[in-house]
């Protein structure tokens, strides 16, 4: 979507294009109320901004919509080809990845009571493995920053990509 449609939007459809970026809604209203953007750097600034802090009520809800590292998101949805795009680094035909990951998650979701999450964007399989292995090992509060942030990033890449110039 071009920024001078966005920005052109009522605000409910305009809280709605940004679901895909984020399903928090406060982070969506900030951004339709903040309009009009002058230019894509400004919205995704303001989308720094109003990730900025999360609450656990918000990141519990956001997460609720991201598939676990190395499984892709099923369905024809702007979100799900998103994460799709963001996944392109994880080969599922690497059944032997393919199945660490799995585990990985699984042993994530044990500890740590949520879906893992990463900025998968731009990471190569063996990346995220190792993170994910790495982040096994965090405190829970350490990890609920780290969550918080990456969720910060996945929102403003995803608005990068989303509305353009």
């Amino acid at each position: 979507m071009k920024l001078e449609d966005f920005n052109g939007l009522d605000r409910r459809t305009a809280i709605e294009a940004l679901r895909p970026c984020l399903d928090i809604p406060r982070w969506g209203e900030e951004l339709a109320d903040g309009r009009p953007y002058v230019s894509v750097a400004e919205l995704a600034s303001a989308a720094d901004r109003a990730a900025a802090p999360f609450t656990a009520e918000e990141i519990d809800g956001a997460l609720a919509h991201h598939p676990p590292i190395g499984r892709r998101a099923d369905g024809a949805t702007v979100e799900a080809s998103l994460s799709r795009g963001e996944q392109s680094g994880v080969d599922p035909n690497d059944s032997a990845v393919a199945a660490a990951l799995a585990s990985g998650n699984l042993a994530y979701e044990a500890r740590f009571g949520r879906v893992f999450l990463i900025r998968a964007a731009g990471r190569s399989a063996s990346e995220m493995l190792a993170l994910l292995d790495e982040r096994l090992t965090n405190s829970a509060a350490d990890e609920d920053v780290i969550v918080a942030e990456q969720l910060r990033e996945i929102a403003v890449l995803r608005v990068k990509g989303l509305i353009t110039a």
